[in-house]
């Protein structure tokens, strides 16, 4: 893939012959209906320099394919100086370190000092033409790597592969008690508690949720542990963890010692995926050192492992 402009463009490989430009939007890069109309009513897409028809056209091995992906954005948000520490950047993702103690993206019109905030700082500062949109999301109090798509297309495709488990999320939490077992999956579902607006609870009648763990290491007081997350539910690794016993420290919301410097002992340590247009494999760390829970050679374990 080259970018030229607000223009992306790449050979169509073998396994595309044949195909229609409406069925590699729809079957290979898995572009929802309102994006697949965007570019077409919009004349986003060029094939060898030209306008195809969506539903004759057809591809073939070679054939050079444009993709108008880098117009000026149109959303707008404030802009917010936060020193970011970017993990990873292209053309087309950012990965970035969130803070403790900001929200991922604004909730109402008094937000103005979230991640994303930050993210159009940075945005600003380095002239890029569309603003990120995050792809996931970390409660407030929880820090580590957060994902970013740079286009419309980067966002729908790493959408796509986030609802489809293809994006490998580790966290290290620290937790009161020893834990006994050196590893172990909680299998229990999750629903809203109706007792508080915004907190969860385990509920058999609840959404499926998985979380898989592994003990890092342990004293007499507090358990050091790192996390994988098989479904993707509000407020999971928390619940989970309070349910059996071992509530983060810092979330007092789920029966954890008080807050401490506006964070929970929970991390995004790192984050794993196949890079959807490169089909490179990245893995970013995102540090810890600045938390008053973890070390920074706690991430060793991490890398180790």
């Amino acid at each position: 893939m080259r970018r030229r402009y607000e223009w992306l463009y790449t050979m169509i490989p073998k396994s595309w012959e044949g195909l229609t430009i409406e069925k590699v939007m729809k079957r290979k890069w898995k572009l929802p209906r309102k994006l697949r109309h965007d570019f077409r009513s919009g004349g986003k897409v060029l094939l060898n320099g030209e306008h195809p028809h969506w539903k004759t056209a057809v591809v073939h091995e070679g054939d050079e394919l444009g993709l108008r992906l880098f117009e000026p954005s149109t959303v707008r948000i404030p802009a917010v100086d936060m020193n970011l520490e970017v993990l990873f950047e292209d053309d087309h993702l950012l990965v970035v370190n969130k803070p403790a103690g900001v929200f991922t993206h604004p909730n109402g019109a008094e937000d103005g000092a979230t991640l994303w905030n930050g993210v159009a700082y940075y945005s600003e500062q380095q002239s890029l033409p569309v603003l990120p949109k995050y792809i996931h999301r970390l409660d407030r109090h929880t820090s580590g790597a957060v994902l970013f798509g740079k286009h419309d297309l980067a966002i729908a495709t790493l959408g796509e592969m986030m609802k489809k488990r293809r994006i490998t999320r580790t966290y290290i939490a620290k937790v009161h008690g020893t834990m006994e077992e050196d590893e172990g999956r909680i299998d229990s579902p999750i629903d809203k508690d109706p007792a508080h607006t915004t907190k969860r609870r385990v509920d058999e009648n609840g959404k499926q949720a998985v979380t898989n763990y592994s003990v890092l290491y342990r004293d007499d007081e507090h358990t050091l542990i790192r996390l994988h997350l098989e479904t993707g539910r509000t407020h999971q690794i928390r619940v989970h963890l309070s349910s059996i016993g071992h509530p983060l420290l810092g979330d007092s919301l789920y029966g954890g010692s008080g807050d401490q410097q506006g964070r929970q002992a929970l991390h995004a340590a790192s984050l794993s995926f196949v890079h959807p247009f490169t089909e490179e494999s990245i893995t970013c760390y995102a540090s810890v050192e600045t938390s008053p829970f973890f070390e920074e050679e706690d991430l060793s374990f991490l890398k180790s492992n």
